[in-house]
């Protein structure tokens, strides 16, 4: 998504395919009949394979492909998954019930222009698997090709499909029923198809026509309806519009902005550095409902003298927004321009891969950029007005990165227990009743022969898998959180045996005990 259209780029939009719902339906009829799924893909040429495929290599699932017998699902996977051209006659049998032509027609195949007999992709399809709140499911995903089928770097308007923060994003979702939810940016659709699981009405909106035209017919592809698709940038789509939730994995790229620096509409907003992502973070007060919420993704740079969180904190200073950012990584300028131009499929060790280099590297030194980081951003408006109840900025180095599906639960429940605490002060909170989250365990290391223990660790097992840090008092805080007993009772009886004043006491657990509420690992009982 870029936030200026080039008027003289070129533009490469698919057919109207989303316009003809026999076309779609028939064609999700073949992909289920040939059993076109995640788990029979990859059982087509095995684990090893996959993983291989998975890191930019064909070779060992066209071996296995080799060995097998001409399938309806083997065609398919030859076509879209690998990017690898078909005979004619092998597609039309993958193709019965929508038929070949009607398939070339929607755009998603063409005739190869060497010989009649042959068939090409023109787009990646491939099934994608997931398990949220509401169960398991399963959908087919239309994206352009990538680096692999291509053989050269991709295109600016080039569409991504399901990736790393695809899976990410999904999974921080709130699993909250609501009516209406924004997907700013909404690229293939597939943050906007995960919404609307759990909303009545979904507004999507892109600068990219052609994200638009694959977001379209993903959904219907999918039998998916409620979701309107908007063409726009950023909040512009949507001028005067609140909702409920707002998810967005926007276009937060930094990228040089000079001659020759190419910009991919998938992920470079159009702006300089960081500029978006802040467009983004202090627009959504104006578009979320009282009680509304938004989880994103985001870059932010580093400056000379100044931290990144810092910086990020500051764009929420005029606002009474509740907001939660987490850092989960932080690369140094040279690190982040490679993992960018790699991105864009063109290769270390090239003469254009040097240039890009030396544009992100000067571009970084101007404005004394030292580092940028990368995390995930969650807010949330207040029912009523009033201060924000949570402004949490921290850093959990690889948060939610290897398993982020259901953290939209976590997502929740920290809301709501930062709701929870900003409703009670000290002494609200001291005749409250806590219980230990069953989750939670408690490591103890000892010096050999030594009865006491020298480390308490507590230990979340799920949500964030925070690790606390522990004292005597605060462990047998803890332990004695069954619910039947106020924070004030455990605290005077936690005096009593150890000896030591209680007021004293009091004003060193109660902090700790609201970390741990807003952390999950003691809930309200």
């Amino acid at each position: 998504m870029s936030t200026v259209p080039d008027a003289g780029a070129a533009v490469h939009t698919l057919p109207d395919i989303g316009a003809d719902p026999v076309v779609t339906t028939a064609l999700a009829a073949d992909l289920d009949a040939a059993g076109f799924t995640v788990e029979r893909v990859d059982a087509l040429w095995g684990t090893e394979a996959a993983a291989s495929l998975h890191r930019g290599s064909r070779v060992a699932a066209l071996r296995a492909l080799a060995a097998r017998e001409t399938s309806p699902l083997g065609t398919l996977a030859t076509l879209f998954v690998l990017g690898l051209p078909s005979s004619r006659a092998d597609a039309v049998a993958a193709f019965p019930s929508a038929g070949l032509d009607a398939v070339i027609t929607a755009g998603l195949l063409r005739v190869c222009d060497t010989d009649a007999a042959v068939v090409e992709p023109t787009v990646d399809l491939r099934p994608y698997a997931f398990v949220d709140d509401l169960g398991a499911g399963s959908w087919w995903i239309v994206s352009d090709l990538g680096e692999l089928a291509l053989g050269h770097a991709i295109s600016e308007e080039h569409v991504l499909g399901i990736g790393g923060a695809t899976t990410t994003l999904s999974g921080l979702q709130v699993p909250v029923p609501v009516r209406t939810v924004l997907d700013l940016g909404t690229g293939c659709g597939i943050q906007a198809m995960h919404a609307r699981r759990f909303a009545e009405h979904v507004v999507a909106t892109d600068i990219s026509r052609r994200a638009l035209d694959i977001a379209r017919f993903n959904a219907q592809l999918n039998g998916i309806d409620g979701i309107d698709f908007r063409y726009g940038s950023l909040f512009e789509p949507v001028a005067g519009e609140r909702f409920d939730r707002i998810v967005s994995n926007p276009p937060f790229v930094i990228t040089p902005r000079r001659p020759g620096v190419p910009s991919y509409e998938y992920r470079d907003g159009g702006m300089v550095g960081d500029a978006l992502v802040e467009t983004v973070l202090r627009g959504l007060s104006e578009h979320l409902e009282p009680g509304g919420t938004a989880q994103l993704l985001g870059n932010w740079e580093y400056h000379w003298g100044v931290d990144g969180l810092d910086r990020v904190r500051s764009w929420f200073a005029d606002t009474d927004l509740d907001a939660w950012v987490i850092e989960r990584e932080r690369q140094d300028p040279t690190s982040y321009a490679e993992t960018w131009i790699r991105d864009g499929g063109t290769k270390p060790g090239t003469p254009v891969f040097d240039t890009l280099m030396g544009a992100w590297l000067d571009d970084f030194a101007d404005r004394r950029v030292t580092g940028v980081g990368f995390g995930y951003v969650v807010v949330r408006r207040a029912r009523s007005g009033g201060p924000a109840s949570l402004r949490r900025f921290e850093r959990i180095p690889e948060a939610l990165g290897s398993n982020p599906a259901g953290l939209g639960a976590t997502v929740a429940r920290v809301l709501d227990a930062a709701a929870w605490l900003a409703a009670h002060d000290d002494v609200a909170l001291a005749a409250a009743h806590l219980a230990v989250a069953g989750d939670v365990t408690e490591e103890r290391y000892y010096w050999p022969g030594n009865d006491d223990p020298t480390v308490m660790t507590l230990v979340q097992g799920g949500g964030l898998g925070r690790r606390v840090d522990a004292d005597t008092a605060l462990a047998a805080f803890v332990g004695a959180c069954d619910g039947d007993l106020s924070v004030a009772a455990i605290v005077g009886a936690l005096a009593q045996i150890t000896g030591v004043d209680e007021q004293a006491l009091a004003a060193d657990l109660l902090p700790a005990a609201r970390d741990l509420v807003l952390d999950g690992l003691l809930l309200p009982a």
